[in-house]
């Protein structure tokens, strides 16, 4: 009888344990969605999307103005909570255009292929890592615009953790200048 409760309280702890798996699923995009980074709708920027969704916080997941932000935010290892799922506007969607990139055609990332390198810029003027659910749409896209396609694993770190470097202009020059006129009018 015991060996019996027993196997009944395994069953019932492991169906339990099996209804607190985290719902990942794609929200679709809102007004009130904002982008993790810069805090701002992401409505207002011209691109493709991300979501992530984190264990702990079940459909509440943060979103990215850009979809290099979400490549760049699942590489820093200053994340608090485990990164359950990443999902992408596929951009070869039927209806998706640069400024409508749509708010449910959503892909995993890792099953995305993506175009790095290409001559677009994403909406918060960076250039954008594009992606698509089908490769031949990717290999068009990359044709026209420049890149070269790739999976999430093979996105080279420098292409969303370097700073950005735009037609060769650079702000170091002017920062460094900056922090000198500081030095010397903080001595006086």
């Amino acid at each position: 009888m015991i060996r019996l409760l027993s196997i009944l309280a395994l069953l019932t702890l492991s169906a339990c344990k099996e209804e607190l798996a985290q719902d990942t699923s794609p929200l679709p995009l809102t007004v009130e969605a904002v982008g993790h980074f810069c805090q701002m709708n992401v409505f207002e920027h011209d691109g493709p999307k991300a979501q992530a969704h984190l264990g702990g916080l079940p459909q509440m997941p943060i979103f990215f103005s850009q979809v290099r932000d979400a490549v760049a935010y699942i590489r820093l290892p200053e994340q608090t909570h485990e990164v359950l799922a990443i999902w992408v506007n596929d951009m070869g969607a039927q209806g998706a255009t640069w400024s409508d990139p749509g708010i449910t055609n959503w892909i995993a990332a890792d099953a995305a292929h993506f175009v790095v390198g290409s001559r677009v810029m994403g909406g918060m003027g960076t250039p954008e890592i594009v992606p698509f659910a089908d490769v031949i749409k990717a290999n068009l896209f990359a044709a026209k615009n420049g890149g070269q396609v790739m999976r999430l694993t093979q996105i080279p770190d420098a292409e969303v953790l370097a700073p950005v470097v735009i037609d060769g202009d650079s702000d170091d020059a002017d920062f460094e200048q900056r922090l000198r006129t500081l030095a010397r009018s903080s001595g006086d």
